[in-house]
């Protein structure tokens, strides 16, 4: 129960010339003597959906055996495996599910044989076989994260966001085998026939977040001048600060350093960019770093601060794309990742692809940190987050869609319980862990894309 003097609405704002910073969960929010789960102010569930390419080293058949991905025992007792250790810290909040197929992924016809890279991305959170044209006339399913938006988004400034940490292209053209490149260069569909385009600039989903209104040449100036968005509401905040109680005052106060922190960031990047003629990634654009490291975790936390104010309670993520040569220096593999993948069965490649895997669930375990680090209401971020991460390729090296690598953290506002290990029957489709996480959401629904039930989770 929290108990307060000052009664503050759950969507107080403080706004400047075209600024507006949404607030954190204050205790000033819940009416006093009045339990917050009884409140309007009562946290809600918040939905992260990151999607990574390539499958996993424990999903080829040596890989499976030796565990690089999978644990060998089912239930709470599960032993943390190579490509998962860095989600050992946070065993309560992890679900591991083990042994479904993303079905959907898979050619229906001889045409459609050999584009399964094409395909996976679409399939990942639509559980949906797309439709194969090249022209405009594509479909394939509604994906959860923006089912779960339609229900959720009209109570929050921001339906939902959207980003990429590799530019994968437009959402136009043929990307080959008679497929459209709206396949792989998305993973939310807002309909069958709406793919919604992944934004790849920290900058610009900063500005989204935060109400920037003005003008691109207003925008240009106050980069160049090391300015903050914040300085249009700093007598505001003051105004704010006056009204609130020790504990309001600090987390408003270190909201606002997370803000100019972040910020801070950008501009770096920025002034990084704009200077360096040896720039990595030249035709990217000026918000984005070299960094793949740096700018996975910028959208993680642009993420965090996003949950933190309510300004949205979903998000998606393609941490790479399909067919990606990239090279990950923080992962001590040299070899490019899509050609990591296809490891040709080797033992000793296929560990090397699983220690690749490793080091891209480390970055989700930064997220994860991030979220159980940051109070809200009678918990944390992540006891009232959902996060799936996972892959809709299982062996890279034969671009097959089994044994998907897929996990759950977060408790879900108390809808997930954590430290559990689920292995499925064979032949499980992954959209029953898609409609699992609807129902988890408090959706109802009887199927999504090629499911045929839920998971025990």
């Amino acid at each position: 129960m929290f108990i307060s003097k000052n009664h503050l609405s759950r969507r107080a704002v403080l706004r400047g010339l075209g600024v507006t910073i949404s607030l954190p969960l204050l205790d000033a929010m819940v009416p006093a003597q009045t339990p917050l789960r009884q409140t309007a102010a009562a946290p809600k569930t918040r939905l992260a959906c990151i999607e990574i390419p390539h499958g996993a080293g424990g999903s080829a058949i040596y890989g499976h055996q030796q565990h690089y991905w999978s644990p060998v025992k089912e239930g709470s007792d599960f032993e943390f495996t190579l490509s998962l250790k860095p989600m050992e810290p946070f065993r309560d909040y992890l679900t591991i599910i083990s042994d479904t197929d993303a079905t959907g992924a898979d050619p229906k016809t001889p045409e459609e044989v050999g584009a399964d890279h094409t395909r996976s991305a679409a399939v990942f959170m639509t559980g949906a076989h797309p439709k194969m044209t090249e022209g405009a006339d594509y479909y394939c399913g509604t994906s959860i994260d923006q089912i779960y938006s339609q229900m959720t988004g009209k109570d929050t400034p921001i339906p939902s966001i959207e980003m990429q940490v590799e530019d994968p292209g437009a959402l136009v053209g043929s990307c080959g085998f008679r497929y459209s490149c709206v396949y792989k260069n998305t993973i939310s569909w807002a309909s069958p026939t709406t793919p919604l385009p992944m934004e790849l600039d920290p900058r610009v989903v900063f500005e989204r977040l935060f109400g920037d209104g003005a003008t691109a040449e207003e925008r240009s100036r106050r980069r160049s001048l090391d300015r903050s968005i914040l300085d249009r509401i700093t007598d505001k905040a003051a105004k704010l600060q006056m009204n609130l109680d020790a504990p309001d005052r600090r987390k408003v106060a270190n909201y606002l350093d997370n803000i100019r922190e972040l910020e801070r960031r950008i501009q770096k990047i920025e002034k990084q960019n704009t200077t360096d003629p040896e720039r990595e990634l030249p035709t990217a654009p000026v918000g984005v770093p070299d960094s793949w490291d740096e700018h996975v975790k910028l959208m993680h936390d642009l993420t965090v601060l996003a949950f933190q104010a309510d300004i949205t309670r979903v998000s998606s993520l393609m941490m790479a794309r399909d067919v990606s040569s990239r090279v990950y220096p923080e992962s001590g593999v040299r070899t490019p990742f899509h050609s990591g993948s296809h490891h040709g069965e080797a033992p000793e490649k296929i560990e090397e692809f699983a220690r690749l895997n490793r080091y891209h669930v480390s970055t989700v375990a930064y997220l994860i940190n991030q979220l159980k680090n940051t109070p809200d209401g009678d918990g944390n971020l992540l006891d009232h987050s959902l996060v799936l991460y996972g892959s809709p390729m299982g062996n890279g090296n034969i671009h097959e869609h089994r044994r998907v690598p897929i996990i759950l953290v977060g408790h879900a506002d108390g809808k997930l319980k954590g430290n559990l290990h689920v292995v499925c029957k064979p032949g499980t489709t992954h959209a029953n862990i898609l409609l699992t996480v609807m129902q988890k959401l408090g959706i109802e629904m009887d199927s999504i894309g090629d499911s045929t039930g839920t998971v025990a989770v």
